[in-house]
């Protein structure tokens, strides 16, 4: 694990207060959970450094995570992590289910190196090859201020304005400075929903044999629960769930359609069904009945299947 990784860390989970690093909102920002997603993203840092497990992994449930974050739900914990494992920093912040005396508890593991070079996208300087031990600069660099010019940059500008840079990279104790770099530029957040969003339309259209084209009314809710923090595969389970359950039945049939299964009053309703129907081993639908075991069955007792109040049918 590198020494500015160890740094940061040390930084990170202050117990009496709620402190998210800069460069964490910096890494997350256009996303509208940008300090949600950093101050989970601080608590996971902080906590990976506490385990006596060996191989880096760590356990934290998620109703721990928020009563030390503050004004957010457990449930809504469970969607930021989602967010951080496979959206933002997936192979960085890794989540597994490993057991714990005997009972499976959610664990995490952080790549330190990795993480930082998300954060602290390499520049030149960084880069540059290090030979018996001691960094190699291309050019000596005799002061800790240094200037450029604009006629550098442009040669056909008349007047040459001077430009100072201040930033300053430390490697044993020395400085070095380079020119000021800029945070590598971070996926447009609404574009890689929409794009989510239309793998799960055409999924849907593959399940069921509908033809719904891409529209703001057929996206709209796809958008909004992903933007919930709700995963592709969660939306495409509950696809495969709803289909399993109303594709035989040709009155119910007709809700299976976007602007039904992914309304935010049913979709988490739906999405715990699935769960349960995924436990039972995906069982089929017959004649209104699940075939399956006894015990099966029962898993669904207490779900609630309702339609929306307002849900007509598709013309």
């Amino acid at each position: 694990m590198s020494q500015i990784f160890e740094i940061v860390q040390s930084l990170s989970g202050q117990r009496n207060s709620i402190t998210i690093p800069v460069p964490y909102l910096d890494f997350f920002s256009g996303d509208q959970q940008a300090h949600a997603l950093g101050a989970v993203l601080n608590q996971l840092v902080f906590w990976s450094g506490k385990s006596d497990l060996n191989d880096g992994w760590f356990y934290k449930e998620h109703s721990e995570l928020a009563a030390e974050i503050r004004g957010v739900s457990e449930d809504q914990v469970q969607r930021l992590v989602n967010k951080i494992c496979t959206r933002w920093l997936p192979g960085v912040v890794e989540k597994a289910q490993r057991q714990v005396n005997g009972t499976k508890k959610t664990h995490y593991r952080i790549d330190g190196d990795a993480l930082i070079n998300a954060l602290f996208p390499a520049t030149p300087v960084d880069s540059a090859k290090s030979r018996n031990g001691k960094r190699e600069v291309a050019e000596p660099i005799t002061q800790n201020r240094g200037t450029e010019t604009v006629e550098s940059r442009n040669p056909n500008r008349e007047v040459a304005e001077p430009i100072l840079y201040t930033d300053h990279y430390t490697d044993h104790h020395e400085q070095i400075s380079k020119p000021s770099c800029q945070v590598a530029p971070q996926p447009d957040v609404a574009v890689v929903i929409t794009d989510q969003a239309k793998q799960v339309l055409t999924y849907l259209n593959q399940k069921t044999g509908s033809r719904y084209q891409v529209s703001k009314s057929s996206l709209d809710n796809i958008r909004a629960r992903l933007g919930d923090g709700f995963t592709v595969a969660e939306l495409d389970l509950v696809v495969d769930y709803t289909t399993a359950k109303w594709g035989q039945d040709l009155r119910m049939a007709e809700y299976l359609r976007p602007t039904t299964l992914f309304l935010p009053s049913k979709f988490p309703g739906y999405l715990q069904a699935a769960n349960k129907w995924v436990e039972a081993g995906r069982p089929e639908r017959r004649n209104g009945e699940w075939v399956s075991s006894t015990a099966a069955r029962a898993s669904f007792k207490n779900v609630d299947y309702s339609l929306p109040e307002n849900a007509g049918f598709r013309s």
